[in-house]
């Protein structure tokens, strides 16, 4: 005796229509499946961010002889070897202080940026003598770092120039913020040098028009 064949579940016409959806579409669906499939994959086997170090950097164009302000510092992100040495750890370090020179934006903080003792740590035995420049064009060619010799002229012109300084190094280049220098004030130069000199440049600089050359 043989048992009555099981009739298969009848499957209404939505079945129907929902499997010819997808066969009609089983190329794209294979195709999104492996795009994902592939996705997946490059995120399981990506390299991690490379590590960086929180600087402080200059927020905007900082001129020289500036006094540095909240608003001019902003903390970024710096791969650990594009961080320069002597840098400024915090911005307690630096508020207050006087830049020896101009400072980009985006620029980090370094010591060498800020006026302070350490500028005479490799002059021993001299002092920082700020020397007002007559000719403000001339000071706005220095660069910290330069050897100028300095020059005292009458200014009645009765007398010939005499050499007041010679080879000396400027170490800050403090200026306005505003940069509005006049042809009559002239323009603020720090040197470093001996003692005796400067007591005789500032005497100088009282009677007589100082000028600078750069030398080597």
């Amino acid at each position: 005796m043989t048992s009555a064949p099981v009739p298969r579940p009848r499957r209404g016409r939505g079945w129907r229509r929902l499997r010819r959806a997808v066969l009609a579409r089983r190329r794209p669906l294979a195709a999104v499946l492996a795009g994902l499939a592939v996705l997946a994959g490059v995120r399981a086997y990506a390299a991690p961010p490379p590590p960086t170090v929180p600087v402080l950097t200059a927020a905007h164009d900082i001129a020289p002889g500036a006094t540095v302000g909240p608003g001019d510092l902003v903390t970024r992100p710096l791969p650990p070897e594009a961080v320069p040495s002597g840098v400024v750890r915090s911005a307690a370090e630096a508020l207050g202080r006087t830049t020896t020179g101009p400072v980009r934006a985006g620029e980090p903080l370094t010591d060498v940026r800020l006026l302070t003792a350490d500028l005479l740590a490799h002059h021993a035995g001299d002092v920082a003598a700020p020397v007002r420049i007559g000719d403000p064009g001339t000071a706005r060619l220095l660069r910290v770092g330069d050897r100028i010799s300095l020059y005292a002229a009458d200014p009645q012109g009765e007398q010939e120039p005499v050499e007041a300084a010679s080879r000396v190094p400027v170490i800050a280049l403090p200026r306005p913020r505003d940069e509005g220098v006049s042809a009559v004030s002239g323009a603020l130069v720090v040197v470093a040098v001996p003692p005796e000199t400067a007591r005789r440049l500032a005497g100088l600089g009282v009677s007589s028009f100082l000028s600078a050359v750069i030398v080597r």
